[in-house]
C-alpha cells in the first residue's frame, strides 16, 4: 500500500462508541445529546444494528474544542 492510500485509510477508519467515549471523555448519553443538538459528529450505519463514527471527524471535533479553548485563553490573558 502506498503512502497516499495509507493516509486515506487512516482518515476513513471507523470507530465504535466505546472508542469515541474513550477519546472524548463523554458517556453514551452525552454523545447522543450533543448529536441531537448538532454539536457532535453523527455516526454511520454499518449494519442493521450497529453504527460507527469516522475517526477523522471525532479527531476534528476534539481539535476544534482545543482551538476554542486556546482562543478564549488568549482573549482573557
Amino acid at each position: 500500500m502506498n503512502i497516499l492510500n495509507e493516509q486515506t485509510a487512516q482518515n476513513l477508519r471507523l470507530i465504535r462508541r466505546k472508542e469515541v467515549q474513550a477519546k472524548t471523555g463523554f458517556g453514551a448519553s452525552s454523545i447522543y445529546a450533543e448529536m441531537a443538538k448538532g454539536n457532535f459528529p453523527k455516526p454511520i450505519q454499518i449494519s442493521e444494528r450497529r453504527v460507527a463514527w469516522l475517526e477523522s471527524e471525532i479527531d476534528l471535533w476534539i481539535s476544534e474544542r482545543i482551538a476554542s479553548r486556546t482562543s478564549i485563553e488568549k482573549m482573557e490573558g
